[in-house]
This record gives structure tokens, C-alpha cells and sequence, in this order.
């Protein structure tokens, strides 16, 4: 250790040492991994060197005053704030610190790579979820819907007098009753998965009712009158759903009946005007799908101006629909409004016969209808799970705690290493270390080369700085004398 340069000691008082103690009890302090007496060479956090020195046990064998007064003297202002720090809370974990080095560790860790692959894998894996996610948040946005087919029954049945005169012993009019009734086609959905869902479950048994926003059931005119011949329904907010409708009249002759059912759409459809339903080839669509087929044909026919794009330039069809040669395209929509009508009604003629012919008794009659894609609440239930990612939570706490200790070993390996390979030379650059370390705690402005050389010592301050000691140690001394003899 004579090799050690004159500064390594220079400010350190007899009893006490250095930050990392003297080299015959620094092994102590390596056999420490963690906690705050442990660091790496180098500088060290000055909060770690306060707690080093406080604790560190090569001063169990000064006094309790020397301890205090050290503690008093080594701890500056500053030290406060950074055990303050302490209790601020976490700061949130990032991708990278799941990494390691792999270069380094792979030599006697060859499970390295394989982490390294699974995690590169991890992190393509979240991009294509995150995808994914985003793509289903926008599908989300429009209305999924699907087609199914609706089975409409209408059925009549017959009651003669003079059979309730038989049951009854009473005089009894003839009367007919007739049915409007219908499901959903459980058949005709397809036999994948989805269908056997709880959500494919409960759209097939959607009651009937709750398709249409209109039925009206006109019967002849001249056999009940112009007060009793329409029987009509409409959707309220307070609507109950059913599974049909059902109409009681009297009467002994055939009647002829006109159903009329107006589908409920969600979202709201219209009916084009003929020319230009005819010119884009839609004939009921809602009202993104129109704009959305009119800006095909514009697209396709190239319409937009070559100067403003946000003109359109009519072609001979447009403008006769619109009655005007170019128009912008915010414009639209609103002159659409006039060749907007409300769709068509479902029209079902319908005879009550009152013979004996069951055939004629009971007609069935299939609709297309749009129920919400079972999908839609898949993706619901995708968006809204959170234990799926409470669960990958958990896993990539424990992973940054176990990248935490694998990196904490590798710094004490090094540590280790370096010691092993070259004793003297790693205790020589610590001690100077801890040295430089200590000089930062007294707010000391270390001056490395100056304190070499013997001419630093000869200056005039020098002097000054002894006598100036000498006279606060002998103050000292009196003063404790003194308070002795009292």
C-alpha cells in the first residue's frame, strides 16, 4: 500500500476512516450484496456514503459521542433531500427495463438468448394486438349487422255458431280469428362456432314484435264499415314485445286482408328516388351507404374538377336528378334530403276463408331482416376484459424484479471479478475512489494533481489553516476542562 498517493489520507481524522473503511475491513463490505453500504467502484450516491458510514460496522469500537458528532458532521444539508426522495413514489417500469445484456451474460448464462428471442417475440406479439385492437375499436364504430331470414305465418281459424250454440246452449254469432306469428330461420345460420354462441342464442329468439315499427291489417271495407276495418300497431318507447298478433271479427264470409309491416332499421334506411337509384343501382340503403355509392360513381366516372377537388362536375345523369352542372361535394347531403323516401312497406294479401279447406289456412312468407352480428359483443367482451390483463400484470412485475436481481448479480460478479484479477490495483483505485466519494460529502473541491506535489503545502493558507485549527482544538480542549472542573 505504499504505492498509495499522500491525498488517500489527507483528510481523514485517526478515528475515523475512509467511507469504505480501511482495506482490512472492506471485506466486510463486500460481502454485503445489498443494501446501501454496497456500490460498485467508482462514485458513489452520496446518500449511500452517509448510510455507509453511519452503519457500517469498523466503528463499533469508537465511543457513542465520536458516532454522534461523526454523524453530525459527515451528513450535509443536501442529505435531507435525498432521503426525502426516497418516499416519492415509482417511477412506472419501461420496455427497456425488461432487457438484459445479453452479450455479457450469454457466456455463462446461456439461457440469455432464448429470453432475449421470447421477448423480441413478446414485443412483435403486442404490436399485432395492438392492432388488432385498434381495428376492432373502429369496426366497433358501425353498425355490424348480418342478414337473416325472418318466417312470417298467417293463419286464420274459423268458429261456426252453430258449434258454440253446442258448447254453449246459447245463440252465438259465427267469428274467424286471424294470426301474424313469426321466427327467426335457426337453420339458415351458418354452423360455425359463432352461431352456437349465447348471443347467436339470443338473437334467434328476438321476438317478433321486435322487428317492425309498423303493422296495419286492412280488412274489407264494405263488410266492417270505414270505423272498424283497420286494426294498426305502432313502436312506442313503452312498446312490450310479442311473439305475434292476433285479430278477432265476427262474420260467416270470406274476407280479404291486407297486411302491411314496416321494418324497423338501425340505423334508418330510405328509399332513393327511381332515377338515381337506378344510376348507382341501390334501391334501400342508409344514408352513409348512399353517399358512399355516390362517391363511387363520382370516383369512377371522374367527376371531381381538376382544380378545386372538392367541386363536382355533374355528368348529364347527375344533373338532371340534381338540376344543377357541378355542385360541392359538402353540398350533397343536403340536396339529397328531397330524393330521400321513406322505405317500403312488407305488402301480404291475405284471404280468411271460412270453408273447410285447411290448405288455404295457413301461408308462410320469408323476409330478410338485419340482426346485430354476434361478433359485435365478441369484440365487447375482447375490449372490456381485464383479467386477462391483470393477469400479464402480475407476470411482468415478477419479470422486472427477476431482470432487477440478474442485473444486481451481474454488478457484484464484475465487482468480484475484478477484485480476483487484480487485487492491488481494484484496492487502489477504490480507496481513491471512496476518497474522491468523501472530499464531494464535505463540499471539498479536490484538486487531484495540485495535492501531489509538496508545493501545495507550502503556501501561505496552509499556515494560516493550522493555527487556525490549533486554536479551535485548544478552545475545544479548555472548554471541556473547564465544564470538568465544575
Amino acid at each position: 500500500m505504499s504505492q498509495l498517493p499522500g491525498q488517500v489520507f489527507m483528510d481523514v481524522p485517526p478515528t475515523n476512516y475512509p467511507a469504505g473503511g480501511s482495506p482490512a475491513q472492506m471485506g466486510v463490505r463486500m460481502n454485503l450484496p445489498q443494501g446501501p453500504r454496497y456500490f460498485p467502484p467508482g462514485p458513489a450516491p452520496v446518500h449511500l456514503q452517509a448510510s455507509s458510514m453511519m452503519n457500517s460496522p469498523i466503528r463499533g469500537h469508537l465511543s457513542q459521542a465520536v458516532q454522534n458528532s461523526s454523524v453530525q458532521r459527515r451528513v450535509p444539508s443536501s442529505q435531507v433531500v435525498n432521503l426525502q426522495a426516497k418516499v416519492l413514489p415509482k417511477k412506472p417500469k419501461r420496455v427497456a427495463d425488461r432487457e438484459i445484456p445479453v452479450a455479457a451474460l450469454v457466456k455463462f448464462v446461456p439461457e440469455a438468448k432464448a429470453y432475449a428471442d421470447l421477448l423480441a417475440f413478446e414485443q412483435k406479439l403486442d404490436m399485432v394486438i395492438s392492432r388488432k385492437r385498434a381495428n376492432i375499436q373502429e369496426a366497433l364504430k358501425r353498425p355490424l349487422k348480418i342478414k337473416r331470414k325472418l318466417r312470417i305465418f298467417v293463419s286464420h281459424t274459423f268458429i261456426s255458431g252453430k258449434a258454440m250454440e253446442n258448447e254453449e246452449e246459447s245463440s252465438c254469432f259465427s267469428q274467424w280469428e286471424l294470426r301474424v306469428e313469426g321466427r327467426l330461420l335457426e337453420d339458415l345460420m351458418p354452423s360455425g362456432s359463432l352461431a352456437q354462441t349465447p348471443e347467436a342464442n339470443r338473437h334467434s329468439k328476438r321476438k317478433f314484435s321486435s322487428f317492425f315499427k309498423t303493422l296495419i291489417i286492412e280488412l274489407d271495407k264494405e263488410l266492417y264499415g270505414p270505423d272498424s276495418h283497420l286494426v294498426e300497431w305502432h313502436r312506442t318507447a313503452q312498446t312490450t314485445e310479442t311473439d305475434g298478433f292476433q285479430v278477432k271479427r265476427p262474420g260467416d264470409q270470406n274476407v280479404k286482408c291486407t297486411i302491411l309491416l314496416l321494418l324497423d332499421y338501425q340505423p334508418m334506411k330510405y328509399k332513393l328516388d327511381p332515377r338515381l337509384g337506378r344510376l348507382l343501382g341501390v334501391h334501400t340503403e342508409t344514408r352513409i351507404g348512399i353517399l358512399e355509392a355516390l362517391w363511387q360513381y363520382i370516383v369512377q366516372h371522374k367527376l371531381q374538377d381538376h382544380h378545386e377537388r372538392d367541386l363536382i362536375n355533374f355528368d348529364r345523369y347527375l344533373e338532371q336528378i340534381f338540376q344543377c352542372q357541378r355542385l360541392r361535394f359538402m353540398e350533397i347531403p343536403q340536396r339529397l334530403n328531397p330524393l330521400l323516401q321513406p322505405p317500403d312497406p312488407i305488402i301480404i294479401h291475405h284471404i280468411i276463408t271460412v270453408d273447410g279447406n285447411e290448405s288455404q289456412r295457413c301461408k308462410c312468407y320469408d323476409v330478410d331482416v338485419e340482426i346485430d352480428d354476434p361478433c359485435r359483443a365478441v369484440m365487447m367482451q375482447f375490449l372490456q376484459s381485464q383479467q386477462s390483463q391483470q393477469e400479464i400484470c402480475a407476470f411482468d412485475a415478477k419479470i422486472f424484479e427477476t431482470v432487477d436481481q440478474i442485473k444486481q448479480l451481474k454488478l457484484q460478479r464484475d465487482f468480484f471479478l475484478r477484485f480476483a484479477e487484480d487485487p492491488q490495483g481494484f484496492l487502489q483505485h477504490w480507496l481513491l475512489s471512496e476518497c474522491k466519494d468523501l472530499k464531494n460529502m464535505h463540499n471539498q473541491v479536490s484538486q487531484p494533481e495540485a495535492d501531489r506535489r509538496s508545493e501545495f503545502y507550502d503556501q501561505i493558507w496552509m499556515k494560516e489553516a493550522v493555527l487556525q485549527k490549533k486554536q479551535e482544538v485548544d478552545s475545544g480542549v479548555a472548554s471541556s476542562s473547564s465544564n470538568t472542573m465544575q
